[in-house]
């Protein structure tokens, strides 16, 4: 008899005996039902969500998210198969497009530097990057009145508020209902760059003219895409070779790896210092560092020596107390920040072997 071996089935046994070997059940069976059910949850395609980012005043390094649920009514996708046809894929683009370059004044530079100084989807650009964003940014002017996108078109570009104020409306059951007002900041018309779907929303100048900053699809691709996909494996890559993760999962590397911000620290800069309170923990991406305490005597004591693959700043975040050491960067240092609110939503099932780890810095501080 002639049987044929189903594609993708020696990669799932394969991933499934590497997950047993790590995990030892005490029940296979138990454990391959809960395994194959949870790889079979994220084969499963996600609805995307409509929303739009909004920066909050009281705390712009904290997005609101404005959420809202996708139309049951799917009718009008289905004159967009061109839309959905044409998915970016970022590890298959290869391509070397020319650089856009819209001229800009030096004034214009300086007002659009600032206005995208606390964009989302711009945080994880390294400075070169970020200058090639203000290179592909063209201005335009709008007047009161004006729809900028309107929800079911195709996407072009993706918009950074300058100046202006901007009602957004979403179609519910066919009354377009008011969900937020951009004053003067914000950015909207990512969604339909990044998910090739159509506009989710309707977004409309009132009360005064206004000015945009837009980037072409092209370009936004490119740029933020192509680069938070770099991010992401390179990251992924770095957090294969933490030994202490190897209790997370692929999916869940992924997302932890979404959530690391690259950090640059010169020659004898102080990453941490003890008694500060903890912001996050750190993964050394490359380079040295060096670890001291001050003792009760106020006399620095260095302790450890650590390079590429290993972490730093986790004890305080578990045990919700201030810095019990310092932590220098000899010459130059890259390292991978992860904050604190990242930190206990992804590494719960770390925690444990990170307490273990930590007790050396507990038998110094303790001394």
């Amino acid at each position: 008899m002639n049987l044929e071996i189903p594609e993708g089935l020696g990669d799932l046994l394969r991933d499934f005996t590497v997950a047993v070997l790590r995990e030892r059940p005490g029940d296979l069976y138990d454990f391959a039902v809960d395994y194959f059910t949870k790889a079979r949850e994220r084969k499963k395609p996600k609805d995307v969500p409509m929303y739009i980012i909004v920066e909050d005043d009281e705390d712009a390094g904290e997005p609101n998210m404005a959420t809202f649920k996708p139309r049951s009514n799917r009718n009008r996708y289905a004159r967009r198969q061109s839309v959905s046809a044409e998915r970016y894929d970022p590890e298959e683009d290869d391509s070397d497009e020319d650089r856009v370059i819209h001229p800009k004044s030096d004034q214009q530079r300086e007002r659009l530097t600032e206005a995208v100084a606390g964009i989302l989807l711009f945080r994880s650009l390294d400075t070169d990057q970020m200058q090639e964003v203000i290179d592909a940014m063209f201005e335009r002017t709008v007047t009161p009145g004006e729809t900028v996108i309107a929800q079911g078109d195709d996407g072009d570009n993706f918009y950074v508020i300058d100046s202006g104020i901007y009602d957004v409306y979403v179609d519910v059951k066919g009354e377009n209902k008011k969900v937020h007002q951009f004053d003067n900041r914000g950015s909207f018309g990512e969604l339909a760059l990044m998910y090739n779907m159509p506009r989710s929303a309707t977004v409309v100048a009132v009360l005064t003219d206004g000015s945009l900053w837009a980037m072409d699809r092209s370009s936004f691709r490119r740029i933020v895409l192509k680069s938070a996909f770099k991010k992401r494996k390179k990251y992924e890559t770095l957090l294969e070779t933490v030994t202490i993760l190897q209790c997370l999962d692929q999916y869940e590397r992924m997302t932890l790896a979404d959530a690391l911000v690259g950090q640059t620290y010169e020659d004898g800069h102080a990453i941490i210092e003890q008694g500060n309170d903890a912001d996050g923990m750190y993964f050394v991406e490359d380079g040295h560092i060096r670890v001291t305490i001050n003792n009760a005597d106020g006399v620095e004591q260095e302790i450890a020596t650590r390079s590429n693959g290993t972490y730093f700043g986790e004890l305080a975040l578990i045990e919700n107390k201030p810095r019990t050491a310092n932590v220098y960067a000899v010459g130059k240092v890259k390292v991978a920040f992860l904050e604190r609110g990242s930190f206990e939503r992804l590494l719960g099932p770390c925690v444990d072997i990170m307490k273990r780890n930590s007790q050396l810095y507990t038998m110094y501080v303790a001394k």
